[in-house]
């Protein structure tokens, strides 16, 4: 009787799995091809679930995905250890059983990910709804905008606290301030209205070090997640990026851009620093690939206030470079080009696209 109630178990595992996959792939399919359903969905239901879940586990104070992940790996191993005990006194059944829940478990969270996260990626971009109108520009066009931003961040270094080594010194209630600048931002797109929680640190960020990985969205909780080890510069700005993604923007360039803009909103002058230095980092590795020479008189033309930022940065990086980064950039490139981003990692540089015509509104 055992025997066949494990069989009968296993069996429902597995039918229930494809019950979650069948219904993840309808979904997604069906966001792929009507833009009007992703927009409808992410404004309404979307919406709502962040009201909801994000709230729910924004109470809890540390990242709640962070630990569910440490917890369900143990448990897979524990669980995994005990079938294969099992199976030695009654065959494989353990094993086929452990197996089925682990796949019965993978697509629920396949059906979570796309309801929390896959079908936004095919809503109307940020850009169309705050009517920002991306063209073709010219590389004097892009020189203007380089210097802007520089002009900006010159203006910016001298007005923040710094430590002694020249690096920049946050205040405190920095997860606050994302949030607060976020709904700054709301105010002027409606887009962006809406619950935040606060962006949370993931205690163990070495793991997000290693992939250079500057924050992580949570579809599974509606959690935005930061790596609290990087240098203080990165930290508001990454902020407001995670924190775009309730919002439902998943296009990483335009989470960069908006997140630019809440920084620039924000009343905080490290936050207006953070972002507009970012978007400066952004836009200059375009220019550099257009005109190097060009680049290069620009570039001597940046506040040495800055400079520890920027050094502090490129050595904090440098340390994670190998296979390890290789492999989650391939990762994310893959990730990105199946979820519509064409271009994969590339589309990152998108950011100055949008940043040049923000420049040109202005």
């Amino acid at each position: 009787m055992r025997g066949k109630r494990e069989r009968t178990k296993t069996v429902k595992y597995i039918w229930s799995g494809l019950l979650f996959l069948a219904v993840s792939g309808i979904l997604t399919l069906i966001a792929r091809i009507s833009l009007s359903f992703s927009e409808w969905y992410s404004t309404h239901i979307y919406k709502g679930l962040v009201s909801v879940i994000g709230r729910l586990f924004g109470i809890v104070p540390f990242s709640f995905v962070e630990l569910s992940l440490y917890v369900v790996i143990f448990l897979m191993i524990g669980t995994g250890i005990y079938a294969a005990f099992e199976s030695r006194k009654a065959g494989t059944k353990a094993i086929w059983q452990w197996l089925a829940g682990l796949f019965l478990g993978g697509c629920i969270l396949l059906f979570v990910f796309v309801i929390n996260c896959g079908i936004n990626y095919h809503r109307e971009s940020f850009s169309e709804k705050s009517g920002l109108k991306i063209q073709t520009y010219s590389v004097k066009d892009l020189q203007a905008t380089c210097q802007w931003l520089t002009e900006e961040v010159n203006r910016l270094s001298t007005q923040v606290e710094r430590t002694e080594n020249g690096e920049l010194q946050l205040p405190e209630e920095i997860r606050q301030e994302a949030v607060r600048s976020m709904q700054a931002l709301g105010r002027q797109y409606p887009a962006l209205q809406g619950y935040y929680p606060n962006p949370k640190p993931v205690l163990v960020s070495e793991i997000l070090s290693y992939q250079k990985l500057m924050g992580i969205y949570a579809p599974f909780t509606i959690e935005a997640n930061y790596n609290q080890d990087m240098p203080a510069y990165d930290l508001p700005f990454t902020m407001c990026h995670e924190l775009s993604h309730l919002r439902g923007f998943m296009q990483e360039e335009e989470a960069n851009f908006i997140s630019f803009l809440a920084c620039r909103e924000s009343d905080m002058t490290e936050f207006q620093y953070s972002g507009t230095l970012s978007a400066w980092e952004y836009a200059m590795n375009a220019l550099y690939r257009a005109d190097p020479k060009v680049w290069q008189e620009i570039r001597e033309g940046l506040s040495k206030a800055a400079e520890p930022d920027l050094r502090a940065d490129d050595q904090f990086w440098s340390e994670y470079d190998g296979s390890v980064a290789e492999v989650a950039n391939m990762v994310n490139d893959t990730y990105l080009k199946a979820n519509g981003q064409k271009q994969g990692v590339k589309s990152y540089g998108k950011m100055t696209d949008l940043l040049v015509a923000y420049d040109q509104s202005l």
